[in-house]
């Protein structure tokens, strides 16, 4: 047997091509095999980069929604302040009164401006506007007072409100006919 190895080296140390042959198929394969490794960690890394960054926007679609959730359930406490100033006479004989809807007011104020800080802003509406189905709720018809106020906005029931670019709530109003 091992007289056999020795003729091989012997026959290869005689004929270098052979060696050499050898030498090129196996820089061939590591080649290859680099290519495939090279190409197992290039597709690996996009693979993660996508993990990444799909996880990354699901977790900012997350915040999002839970806070639009949220502040759809804190508008029914701005509208009841609303109404509280509404029905709090500003400008009082009674000092407890104007205390009363100073306080008011303050509070509603930091509600308010805390939410604003969240991108909520009102939909603002004047009465006498065309009627806007992509911003309003037309929630009664009533006969027009006048043929110009036809198809307009005769009163604003509630108030509607965007978050960023969205409508999170529809200005609910009464309209002429």
């Amino acid at each position: 047997m091992d007289k056999q190895v020795s003729k091989k080296r012997l026959s290869e140390e005689k004929n270098p091509k052979g060696k050499m042959k050898k030498i090129d198929d196996k820089i061939a394969l590591l080649e290859g095999e680099k290519k495939e490794l090279d190409d197992k960690y290039l597709r690996l890394y996009s693979e993660f980069d996508n993990y990444r960054k799909r996880t990354a926007k699901e977790k900012l679609e997350f915040t999002k929604t839970a806070t639009e959730s949220l502040i759809k359930e804190l508008l029914p406490v701005l509208d009841d302040f609303d109404r509280a100033l509404q029905n709090i006479p500003a400008e009082s004989e009674d000092e407890h009164t104007k205390e009363l809807y100073n306080g008011v007011q303050l509070i509603h104020q930091k509600f308010f401006n805390t939410l604003k800080k969240k991108e909520l802003s009102p939909i603002e509406i004047a009465v006498g506007s065309d009627f806007d189905l992509n911003f309003q709720e037309a929630i009664a018809t009533i006969p027009a007072p006048s043929e110009e106020m036809k198809g307009k906005v005769i009163d604003v029931v509630e108030t509607g409100y965007m978050l960023g670019d969205s409508i999170i709530r529809f200005s609910k109003v009464v309209v002429g006919q």
